[in-house]
């Protein structure tokens, strides 16, 4: 390895033995540059969405979008459905307020005032095991460990905006999307004083003393700093099983809507739609998943995968289904016997596993695809977007997806030398002081631009 970045692992306390590098030519012409352990395999923490982002590309095309139909099952007398609203979710990632929004106005741009039936919701394109959300890191309020959905609405997430009103003393609350059968408390007292480590604002969220165990209530116990400003803060609500239905009535209502059934689930009927809204296409989509890393998009692109292998079953895509569709996919376009070990298309799992080999091989195949540019402009830009945007590598030449668990660092993309070559870059850490290795790995994007020089 580069002196420098043995130096900087030395500083980190990291071993060699725990760190793989892979930096070789974009077109594999040339024996690599530097190759240490290539061939070990590692966890790549969320480094593994390279993979179900460039295996999406090839097997969906950059084009594809996901539809959310909507049936309006009965007639409109007087502004009034006499039957049900039916919302199937097909995957959708990126299904977020605003879309809601739209959908909901699709409704009354019908001239429907009021619901007399209920909301039929139909999540039934994917069957994902109950899981923990404080299994992975003890974080269930943290957005990014929201489990996936066919009907993943706002990530099930509530976004709380913090408006300091001096004149009242207090801070006001929005809450997006408001949640039908949920109090929440629209304002927050104002402190003044300075914080523990003498800023003006400091941890507000630790301030605000906020109570989010009762999923009927979301309250404040302490109070906001006024030197804070405008803040938003989005959590992972704390009863997912009901967020859609919460979120559905309670925009409804809010856009003046009038609902004398309920919001359940069902099962959409077996005739064409009303009107279907429709996804970004995975082009857009995974610049939001690589460039900041979210988890659950890449768990809705990973199932959908397992639903596109059989497009003409009649069984929901499961987390086993889009793991066979990840190996199938990887046995015919790279190697039919040298397989990863795939947990999960996200990389938030303690199973995945991956060599830095394999890793140069996915991005050769990349790089040689017609769907090149999409993935490349969809990694992070060393030093100016994206998880990458706080490096302190010296060149923003590099285009690199980030990976970061407790215990891993990883990095893995592309990087365009001095010379105007372009080189895939890997490196994975394993290690307790792998979150000190960024410095190493900065050295190491550093080196791999300076190709020009002596090295």
């Amino acid at each position: 390895m580069p002196e420098p970045v043995l130096t900087a692992l030395g500083r980190a306390q990291v071993p060699a033995e725990a760190v793989a590098m892979l930096v070789m030519a974009a077109d594999g012409r040339a024996a690599p540059r530097l190759s240490h352990l290539a061939d070990q395999p590692m966890n790549p923490a969320s480094v593994m969405k390279l993979l179900t982002t460039t295996a999406a590309l090839d097997l969906l095309g950059p084009a594809y979008t996901w539809r959310t139909p909507v049936w309006v099952d009965g007639p409109v007398v007087d502004g009034a459905l006499q039957g049900n609203v039916v919302i199937q979710g097909q995957g959708d990632p990126k299904l977020v307020l605003e879309k809601l929004w739209l959908l909901l106005r699709r409704l009354q741009g019908l001239g429907i005032r009021t619901i007399d039936g209920d909301i039929v919701l139909d999540n039934s394109a994917f069957e994902v095991p109950a899981t923990d959300a404080a299994e992975f890191d003890g974080e269930p309020l943290r957005p990014y460990n929201a489990a996936p959905d066919a009907l993943l609405i706002n990530y099930k997430s509530v976004v709380m905006t913090f408006t300091p009103d001096p004149s009242a003393s207090s801070a006001r609350v929005q809450f997006d999307p408001p949640l039908w059968g949920v109090q929440l408390q629209s304002s927050v007292p104002l402190s003044q004083g300075k914080s523990a480590n003498n800023g003006a604002c400091g941890d507000y969220r630790a301030r605000l003393k906020a109570d989010f165990s009762d999923a009927e209530r979301i309250r404040f116990n302490g109070s906001y700093p006024a030197g804070c400003g405008e803040k938003v803060w989005p959590i992972a609500y704390f009863e997912p099983a009901s967020y859609n239905a919460r979120a559905i009535e309670g925009l409804w209502r809010s856009m003046g809507g009038q609902l004398k059934g309920s919001v359940r689930s069902g099962t959409a009927p077996g005739v064409p739609a009303t009107f279907e809204i429709t996804s970004p296409t995975l082009a857009e989509v995974i610049r939001d998943v690589n460039k900041f890393s979210n988890n659950v998009m890449a768990q809705q692109i990973f199932l959908t995968l397992g639903r596109a292998a059989s497009p003409d079953s009649a069984l929901p895509a499961s987390p086993e289904s889009a793991r066979d569709a990840l190996r199938q996919w990887w046995q015919r376009r790279i190697s039919a016997t040298d397989v990863p070990s795939i947990d999960n298309g996200s990389g938030l799992s303690r199973h995945n596993r991956i060599s830095a080999r394999q890793l140069g091989q996915l991005l050769q195949l990349a790089y040689a695809s017609p769907t090149m540019p999409e993935l490349m402009s969809s990694l992070p830009l060393v030093g100016v977007d994206g998880t990458l945007k706080r490096s302190l590598a010296s060149s923003a030449s590099a285009h690199l997806k980030t990976g970061s668990l407790k215990e891993v660092t990883a990095l893995a993309g592309y990087v365009h030398a001095a010379s105007g070559r372009p080189y895939i870059l890997v490196a994975m850490v394993n290690h307790p002081n792998a979150a000190a290795t960024r410095p190493a790995l900065d050295a190491l994007i550093d080196w791999a631009v300076r190709d020009n020089q002596a090295q």
